[in-house]
């Protein structure tokens, strides 16, 4: 999907660490990510448990303040914005949490819960209000009557569709979507992520899809971004990722997906990631990498764009220096770090 549009949401270059419970140093959560949202796409994150992907949406939101870097969402550059002007803009930027009961107050009805948003930013009164809640409840497939019950009166696939809800009560642009369905059993999942996927079709939404489950990754999304101890490894058109991985640890992850690519052989790495506290030096990866050389336990990876197949993608990784011997033709490096689309 290429588009002549301003970009959604664009991160520069974001980092935020956190003190060591030890007090000893600090942990590295997110490390440099830039990355770039257009209207209407769905970027999926992936990455292991602790890769950063959780930290991330919640400074593109900014949920928690940055360590350093810049996010700018629809021309607006959060971290120049004063408290009234983000209240303002948080209409546009909404998330959907893992756990769909913790994100919900059991002592609110649910038309209350729905309702919030909209209180909070003066919308309506309290019919029109009411109508909304109805027309929300609606559009993730319960009934008005719901609006009656208290969260423990649900299903977890009920509890998330109403964490849905409350979401798009305010018909925002973006909707970021942290793990929405990896705390549903198996049957529920497929039943939201086809909700998600019509409410996106019918309302235009733009979402940032976090999950460590490349399945349903590659099922929602138009471009896919890596990430890997705080750093994004790799960004690539969702087709053209699962089709040919380029970072190493990319190929891992996908020749481990369950009824995958039966011609892909298992790439098992060595080890667990190293932790966030005391990354190793050079690439991140490299300790684990089957394909590692000199300079990967010397030098941060630059990020290459490559062009394949009619899509540019980008990659973080040495094997793909213009000095290297490798098949693929990195762009000029001056343009690594301009906005990207998928094609």
């Amino acid at each position: 999907m290429t588009s002549t549009k301003a970009p959604l949401l664009e991160a520069r270059d974001l980092h935020k660490n956190f003190p060591a419970r030890d007090g000893s140093g600090s942990v590295h959560a997110v490390a440099g990510v830039s990355l770039t949202l257009w209207p209407g796409e769905t970027l999926g994150i992936v990455g292991e448990s602790g890769s950063g992907k959780s930290t991330l949406a919640r400074l593109l939101l900014r949920l928690i303040e940055p360590t350093s870097g810049t996010t700018n969402f629809n021309g607006n550059d959060l971290a120049r914005l004063d408290s009234r002007r983000l209240r303002e803009l948080r209409r546009d930027m909404q998330i959907v949490f893992q756990d769909p009961y913790a994100s919900l107050d059991p002592r609110m009805t649910i038309a209350d819960i729905i309702a919030e948003p909209l209180v909070i930013h003066g919308l309506g009164n309290r019919s029109e209000r009411r109508k909304k809640v109805e027309e929300c409840l609606r559009l993730v497939g319960l009934d008005a009557e719901a609006a009656r019950r208290y969260p423990h009166e649900f299903s977890g696939g009920q509890r998330q569709r109403i964490g849905i809800a409350r979401a798009i009560a305010l018909e925002p642009r973006l909707v970021v979507l942290d793990e929405p369905v990896s705390a549903l059993d198996v049957s529920i999942q497929s039943q939201i992520l086809n909700l998600l996927m019509e409410l996106k079709r019918r309302l235009g939404f733009s979402y940032i899809f976090i999950s460590h489950d490349l399945s349903v990754v590659e099922h929602v999304s138009d471009r896919v971004a890596v990430m890997y101890l705080g750093r994004i490894v790799e960004t690539a058109p969702a087709d053209a990722l699962f089709e040919t991985p380029l970072h190493p640890y990319t190929e891992a992850l996908i020749s481990a997906i369950p009824g995958g690519n039966e011609n892909r052989s298992r790439i098992v790495l060595k080890g667990d990631p190293p932790s966030p506290q005391n990354p190793p030096a050079g690439c991140h990866f490299h300790p684990r990498c089957q394909k590692a050389f000199a300079p990967c336990s010397l030098r941060v990876p630059e990020e290459w764009a490559i062009s394949q197949a009619g899509s540019v993608r980008t990659v973080a990784c040495h094997l793909y220096h213009p000095q290297a011997n490798w098949a693929s033709e990195p762009l000029d490096p001056k343009e690594k770090l301009q906005p990207r689309t998928s094609s």
